[in-house]
């Protein structure tokens, strides 16, 4: 319903702008966002980061900032995968995207609220344990769990490690698929040895896991990186409403340190070369 409201908003401006002159474009997406919620988009099941009943830690993070800025929350359930963007924020459903990658051209990202890096994850009794690099030799041979297409991929082939290697889907509807939660059950019965994954996603999964770790990987040289900056996406016209979420994260940035550490999140600095004290 809000956002057949919002479309006849904009279709409104577009009549009076052929009558009366045009209006700006930036006038117009500004009358999208919402001045009584603070409006989320977000994947219903992306655990460990956001979840409907509220348990992600991305959830945790959206009240924080809907509370500094005396606003309730309120949620439009999208899955993550093409066309998320599109259904989401620029169709007026919702004025943020929480938990978005620096860099990416589908939205404006204000400044970034954590850094975070991929690492693998192995049992803490296994011959693999001490492994913190992709390039150890230890690896050769085993069965290694990775999401298809992601960076450490890349450094896995590179490594000489692709016939070891197990992929899973990249994109795939959370509500009936888990990924994740399948290659770390394969870590934990041993039908995998390690699994390599974003730290935001595994982290939390194994902190209290008696039988499992987490090691982030900060050793990897050449490309592609595999550490993100993490910021909030908004609307690329929306430069106010950028700056007013850049001062809320530097006002508030000890705060969501604490929620993320208090989930499992790693966090590394801006780098990717340490953990973050």
């Amino acid at each position: 319903m809000r956002a057949g409201f919002a479309a006849l908003a904009l279709a409104a401006l577009a009549l009076a702008a052929l009558s009366l002159g045009a209006v700006p474009a930036a006038a117009q997406l500004a009358e999208l966002r919402s001045t009584t919620a603070f409006r989320v988009c977000a994947d219903p099941a992306a655990v460990p980061m956001s979840a409907e009943d509220g348990s992600g830690f991305e959830n945790r993070l959206a009240t924080l900032f809907a509370e500094k800025l005396n606003l309730p929350v309120e949620y439009f359930w999208f899955p993550q995968g093409t066309g998320f963007v599109r259904k989401t924020l620029r169709e007026g459903n919702c004025d943020v995207i929480m938990g978005y990658a620096q860099g990416d051209e589908l939205v404006q990202n204000t400044n970034h609220y954590y850094t975070s890096v991929y690492g693998i994850v192995t049992r803490k009794d296994g011959p693999l344990a001490g492994v913190d690099h992709l390039t150890d030799p230890a690896l050769k041979g085993r069965n290694l769990g990775v999401v298809a297409g992601t960076p450490p991929a890349t450094h896995m082939a590179r490594a000489g490690l692709a016939k070891d290697m197990r992929g899973w889907d990249l994109f795939v509807d959370r509500r009936v698929e888990n990924p994740v939660g399948e290659m770390l059950d394969g870590v934990r019965n041993g039908t995998l040895d390690a699994a390599v994954l974003w730290g935001p996603l595994a982290g939390p999964l194994v902190k209290d896991d008696p039988a499992l770790q987490f090691v982030p990987l900060l050793k990897e040289e050449g490309g592609p990186r595999l550490f993100y900056r993490i910021t909030l996406g908004v609307r690329p016209s929306e430069q106010d409403w950028k700056r007013e979420l850049n001062s809320l994260i530097r006002r508030n940035q000890a705060e969501i340190d604490a929620i993320l550490r208090d989930a499992g999140v790693p966090l590394v600095d801006d780098y990717g070369k340490a953990l973050k004290p």
